[in-house]
C-alpha cells in the first residue's frame, strides 16, 4: 500500500501538519507508537507565542477553539533566588479580553492543546499502536516503513515528526542529540492549594523561576490545581542513572541533599511532592542542524531541531513547522520537491536562531550570577519593546 503523505508521530507538530493538510483537502496518515491518546501524560503548561505557535493555530483554523483552553492568570511570573528573595512577582492581566486576541504568550495545558488537534482530524487519520522499526529508501522519492508487527507501508512523502530519537532522521542526517549538561527531575503536587499551601504560595498562580548557580526550580501552576515542578541540576550525563528514582523516599533524600543550602520553602517543593519522580536528561541537536535535500522525506519539530527548553520554543516551532509544511504542500500541488525546498528554506534559519537562544539561556539561567542574569535579560527585552 502506498500513502501520499505519511507522518510519523502524533505530537503537536505532526498533528498540526495533518490538520492543515485536511483544511486544504489533502489526506494524510499519522503512525503513532502509543497505543492510544491516553497512553502517556502530556507534560505541563506551554506558552504559545503570537509569532509562531498562534500563527500555526490560525493556519489550522482552530483559533476560536484555542482561546477556550487558555489558562487565565497563567502568565503570572515569580523569580526568586536560593534564599527565597523575591525579585519579580508579576500577576497575569485578569482583564485581558481573549474574545479578540489571545495575548502574546498565553499559557495552555499541553494535553488540552493536543486534544484540540486530535478532535479536529477525520476519524482514522491516526494509526495508534504503530511502532516504526525500520525505514529504507526505495528510490524515486518513495520509502518503505516496517512496523513492529511486521507490516510494511510505502510512502509518497515521509515526514519525520517522531521526536528527539527520530527513526526518520538518519535518512537525512547523521546528527544525534548530545547531552546539554543538565538533568531534570519532574514531580507534582496535587490539589496544591488545599493539600500543599506552602508550595502553592511559593510557585504562585503561574510560573516560578527559582535559580542558583548550576541548579534551580522551574514550576507551573496547572489548570487542574496541581503544581508541576522541574528540578534542574547541572550533572554528568550518567548521574540520573546512579539514583533509583522509583524509590521516592531515597530520591527525595538525594534531592534534599543537593539543595541543602537553599531556603526551607524549596525543600518543601521536594519533600511534599505526592507523585513519582521522573528523571530526564536535557539533550540537543547541533544548533545549525540541517541536511541536503533528499527526495520524498523531511523532518519537523524535535526530529529536526531538538533544543533545550530554555527558549520556550520547542512546541511553538513544531506547530509552526507543521503548519508551514502543510501550506507548502498545498501551494505546490503535484510538486512535492518544490514544496519541501520551500519549507526547508525557512525552517533552517528559524530553528538555528531559536536553538542558539536556547543554548545561551540555559547558561545564563544557571550561571554564577543566577537569577540576576535572567533578570537583566528580561529587563533588556522590556526596554527593547
Amino acid at each position: 500500500m502506498t500513502t501520499p503523505v505519511t507522518i510519523i508521530g502524533a505530537g503537536l507538530g505532526g498533528l498540526t501538519l495533518a490538520r492543515v493538510l485536511h483544511v486544504h483537502g489533502i489526506a494524510s496518515t499519522i503512525y503513532e507508537s502509543d497505543a492510544s491518546p491516553e497512553a502517556r501524560t502530556q507534560g505541563g503548561m506551554l506558552d504559545i507565542h503570537d509569532y509562531n505557535g498562534q500563527v500555526a493555530v490560525k493556519a489550522a483554523g482552530l483559533f476560536d477553539e484555542f482561546k477556550k483552553i487558555i489558562h487565565q492568570g497563567g502568565e503570572a511570573t515569580r523569580i526568586l533566588d536560593k534564599h527565597g528573595t523575591v525579585y519579580t512577582d508579576e500577576n497575569d492581566d485578569p482583564g485581558h479580553d481573549v474574545g479578540h486576541d489571545a495575548g502574546a504568550r498565553p499559557e495552555v495545558d499541553r494535553g488540552d492543546l493536543r486534544t484540540m488537534l486530535l478532535d479536529s482530524l477525520p476519524e482514522g487519520t491516526i494509526r495508534w499502536g504503530s511502532k516504526v522499526t525500520g525505514v529504507k529508501g526505495l528510490g524515486g522519492g518513495e520509502h518503505e516503513l516496517t512496523f513492529a508487527d511486521g507490516s510494511t507501508v510505502t510512502t509518497g512523502l515521509l515526514v519525520g515528526a517522531d521526536g528527539a530519537w527520530s527513526r526518520v532522521r538518519p535518512l537525512l542526517s547523521d546528527a544525534q542529540p548530545a547531552y546539554a549538561g543538565m538533568s531534570f527531575i519532574e514531580l507534582d503536587h496535587r490539589d496544591a492549594v488545599q493539600r500543599h499551601p506552602g508550595p502553592a504560595t511559593t510557585v504562585g498562580a503561574g510560573m516560578l523561576f527559582a535559580l542558583g548557580a548550576g541548579q534551580g526550580f522551574l514550576a507551573h501552576a496547572e489548570t487542574d490545581g496541581s503544581l508541576h515542578i522541574y528540578i534542574a541540576l547541572t550533572k554528568p550525563a550518567d548521574w540520573v542513572g546512579t539514583v533509583d528514582w522509583t524509590d521516592t523516599d531515597k530520591g527525595k533524600a538525594v534531592l534534599l541533599g543537593e539543595f541543602a543550602d537553599w531556603a526551607p520553602e524549596f525543600h518543601a517543593l521536594i519533600a511534599e511532592a505526592d507523585s513519582a519522580l521522573v528523571p530526564r536528561t536535557i539533550n540537543a541537536l547541533p544548533i545549525r542542524h540541517r541536511w541536503d535535500r533528499i527526495p520524498g522525506v523531511t523532518l519537523l519539530g524535535d526530529a529536526a531541531h531538538l533544543m533545550s527548553p530554555f527558549a520556550g520554543e520547542g512546541a511553538n516551532l513544531a506547530m509552526l513547522d507543521g503548519a508551514e509544511l502543510g501550506q507548502a504542500i498545498a501551494a505546490h500541488p503535484g510538486h512535492i520537491e518544490a514544496a519541501l525546498t520551500a519549507y526547508e528554506k525557512d525552517l533552517f534559519p528559524r530553528s538555528a536562531e531559536a536553538a542558539g537562544e536556547a543554548a545561551r539561556n540555559l547558561e545564563l539561567c544557571f550561571d554564577e550570577r543566577a537569577p540576576h542574569s535572567l533578570l537583566d535579560q528580561f529587563a533588556a527585552y522590556a526596554e527593547a519593546q
